[in-house]
């Protein structure tokens, strides 16, 4: 075998055993419904009273969605935090490649998101 042979069989082997570092579709449609969620969670914070920091903010704590929509009182028992359990269910579900358990958990994401938004516009 010449080495340009040699070459394309290793190139080829290497190819098709790769694993692809973003392929899984539902890790496009996660990534658009967190968008969502983290924009509602920016305009809930916009629209409300001044609040006091928190003893995570104070102590350098990297706030997160979960994090910013409990100090705003939107805790797991409310839209938004239902609609941040869930997206962390579609996360598990892709990690474990269950695409049809991962669309479930982004559309109750996404049902529980429009409602949350429909309360931030009547307020």
């Amino acid at each position: 075998m010449t080495k340009g042979a040699r070459f394309g069989a290793a190139l080829v082997i290497l190819l098709l055993t790769t694993a692809p570092g973003h392929a899984s579709s539902c890790q496009d449609s996660i990534d658009r419904v967190q968008a969502q969620a983290d924009a509602i969670i920016t305009n809930r914070a916009a629209q409300g009273p001044w609040r006091p920091e928190s003893l995570a903010a104070t102590r350098n704590y990297q706030p997160t969605p979960r994090s910013i929509a409990a100090a705003e009182g939107a805790g797991n028992g409310s839209h938004i935090g239902r609609a941040l359990n869930a997206l962390d269910r579609a996360r598990a579900a892709e990690r474990s490649g269950n695409i049809a358990r991962c669309n479930a958990a982004l559309n109750k994401a996404k049902r529980a998101l429009a409602v949350a938004a429909s309360d931030l516009q009547s307020n």
